[in-house]
């Protein structure tokens, strides 16, 4: 509303259709009937998803396959594009679209009955600690908490406050401060060559899980001081050993919606294979994240990753037998393969097209010099390094959801010298540059 308040329709109309597609499909007993009602939502909600974040990409894709053939079919047409370049994203719109939608997916299932009270299931949708930027919730999960009477808990308010400050943390102290070196590297790939593009892709590698994991931390910090307890997002996915495992750990409510709503029918119908299967559902999130085949590259690269794996383990296990590796030396080898791919596959997702990755990735393997600090501040890189192995430790040791046990577990005169210890960390080196959440744009 602050910034369009136009596109704050969107939101209300796809309230308003889902919550009624709801109630007809549970009134209608045939299940063809039911299934009509839950058609209209999914093209309702998907409609919203191309109109405004896909369309400009259908048009510029379709322009460069007729091209392409010889068809200049882009000048006589690019009049009537019309203004679709002039109108903002509308801010978490692919969260808001997947939460509605599951939610008549399951009382199309029958898994849950809808809900009656409009205020209630409007609250559900627009809850606004995770509205921009997720978790996406279920409504069997979300929705009877927000029915149930919630008395002010002491607790509750503490541990919400802790982990809001852990966010905030995470978010400009440390993803801000990596996004500076980020953002030069990026800006100009054909400039620098060697170990600064390498220490640029491994900090955006940090910097988008710190970034999306502070805004969860916030969101479950907030609802939670108002009785509310969202899921967990996020659960050491740097610690990964395999792509699987990662992929269990990384964007969880995300992943368990398409694993529920995509792969798992697709696989049960048995019309497509497992593997195809994958590899449409890592398709569907690359497009997911944004209107752009870099998305879909990063994405399919981490497909291939997962597939391979699958197809390799017993011979992996083999070898790892006869070079008689213990189990920490194979979590380490894996974690240390899986996050390093990951690493190098977020080239495509950070940059703005595929030739600009590519030149990227060109330089990137040109090793010229040792000198790998851009902006000649030793000072800073080591302040960088510095703050990803703690925030790696922490999460280590508490994981996602647990940090606010640091604090509340600690003496009353240590917790308040940790308070203002804090203040003092965030005023003195928080980088103040009006920097948004990355995942505001999905």
């Amino acid at each position: 509303m602050s910034s369009q308040p136009g596109l704050a329709l969107l939101l209300f109309l796809s309230t308003v259709v889902d919550y009624y597609c709801a109630l007809m499909m549970h009134r209608e007993v045939l299940k063809k009937k039911r299934k009509v009602y839950l058609i209209i939502s999914i093209i309702f909600n998907l409609g919203l998803l191309f109109t405004f974040k896909y369309f400009n990409f259908f048009l510029d894709t379709t322009f460069w396959f007729f091209n392409l053939l010889g068809m200049d079919v882009e000048s006589s047409v690019r009049i009537n594009k019309y203004s679709f370049n002039q109108i903002l994203l509308p801010v978490g719109i692919s969260f808001y679209t997947f939460q509605t939608m599951s939610y008549s997916i399951d009382v199309y299932r029958r898994k849950i009955e809808p809900e009656k009270h409009f205020g209630k299931y409007a609250l559900y949708v627009s809850f606004f600690p995770q509205l921009v930027a997720g978790p996406i919730e279920r409504a069997n999960r979300l929705l009877p908490q927000l029915k149930k009477k919630v008395n002010f808990d002491l607790d509750n308010v503490k541990k919400g406050i802790v982990m809001m400050a852990w966010g905030f943390f995470l978010k400009l102290v440390v993803a801000d401060r990596l996004g500076v070196y980020v953002d030069e590297a990026f800006a100009r790939p054909t400039l620098h060559k060697g170990l600064p593009l390498i220490v640029g892709s491994i900090f955006f590698g940090f910097q988008i899980y710190y970034d999306f994991s502070a805004y969860t931390s916030i969101a479950i910090g907030a609802a939670k001081v108002i009785g509310v307890d969202l899921m967990q997002n996020f659960n050491r996915p740097n610690f990964s050993t395999t792509s699987m495992e990662f992929w269990r750990r990384w964007h969880i409510s995300l992943m368990l919606w398409m694993k529920d709503y995509m792969y798992k029918p697709m696989v049960e119908s048995k019309r497509v294979t497992k593997i195809t299967a994958v590899l449409i559902v890592f398709f569907a999130n690359g497009l997911w994240h944004g209107a752009n085949w870099t998305f879909v590259v990063w994405s399919l690269l981490n497909a291939v990753l997962l597939l391979v794996e699958a197809a390799t383990q017993k011979m992996r296990m083999r070898i790892f037998e006869k070079l008689r590796l213990s189990r920490r030396s194979i979590a380490v080898l894996g974690c240390v393969t899986v996050i390093g791919y990951l690493i190098f596959t977020l080239i495509f997702f950070r940059s703005p097209n595929i030739m600009w990755a590519l030149y990227y990735i060109n330089n990137m393997r040109k090793i010229t010099a040792l000198n790998f600090d851009l902006f000649n501040n030793t000072f800073e890189l080591i302040l960088s390094f510095s703050l990803i192995v703690l925030v790696q430790i922490i999460h280590y040791k508490k994981g996602n959801d647990k940090i606010y046990e640091l604090v509340l577990n600690r003496p009353k005169y240590t917790r308040w010298a940790m308070y203002f210890g804090y203040v003092f960390i965030i005023v003195l080196f928080a980088i103040n540059r009006q920097n948004r959440f990355i995942y505001f744009q999905f």
